[in-house]
């Protein structure tokens, strides 16, 4: 089987990035970014992110999650603290996130540490969850071999039979992580393939420093 996607091109022209239009902190860069790629783009799932690991023997390792919060400390998303990604972070928690907001040709890319929340921040997220998601957060044994569809299928009635007329409560198992940046850089896509490239690094003294990177 061959392809050739030489002819797949695109001139980036939407946007600009200079030094003189960010701010110290990167993380009000990524509220202003996120800000407007979500008035840009409507009912697109801007939140979507890619998550990469090392996985054992030191393979990286990608998927899609979707962030679910952002503040001063990081980026925080939700898992199975005992699927293939929870493992990997829980044996080695450094990751790289990154967004790509292709209507704004426009990349995010953040490296840092992934550590657990507290207990009660994961009880009152599941709390806020629908109710078949957090049946599925109980009948998945995520990222493990299971026989087949229908296998699946009973289990999420089985669990619907258990917690009839009840709360459901969140699984010890699952919750969430916080990635604390310690790397951000933003990529503005720009004609030429001279794209703008802002990179944040934080200091010792837990200052940012924002420098350039050629294309």
């Amino acid at each position: 089987m061959e392809k050739d996607l030489s002819n797949y091109r695109k001139n980036y022209q939407k946007k600009a990035l200079t030094e003189n239009n960010v701010p110290e902190n990167p993380m009000e860069l990524f509220q202003q970014w996120f800000y407007e790629v979500e008035k840009f783009s409507g009912d697109t799932e801007i939140n979507a992110m890619t998550l990469a690991t090392v996985e054992a023997g030191g393979r990286p390792k990608n998927r899609i999650v979707l962030l679910k919060k952002y503040t001063w400390e990081g980026f925080i998303f939700y898992t199975n603290y005992e699927s293939d990604k929870g493992k990997a972070i829980d044996a080695n928690p450094s990751v790289c996130l990154s967004f790509f907001w292709q209507a704004m040709e426009r990349q995010v890319i953040i490296t840092g540490t992934a550590e657990k929340i507290a207990k009660n921040l994961s009880d009152g997220y599941f709390e806020s969850r629908p109710e078949g998601s957090k049946l599925g957060a109980w009948a998945s044994a995520q990222s493990r071999v299971v026989p087949s569809r229908e296998y699946l299928d009973n289990r999420l009635a089985d669990m619907e039979h258990r917690f009839t007329d009840k709360e459901i409560p969140r699984p010890l198992h699952w919750g969430g992580f916080l990635v604390k940046p310690e790397r951000i850089e933003f990529w503005q896509g720009r004609p030429n393939r001279m794209h703008d490239r802002i990179c944040y690094e934080l200091q010792k003294n837990f200052e940012w420093k924002s420098t350039r990177l050629a294309p």
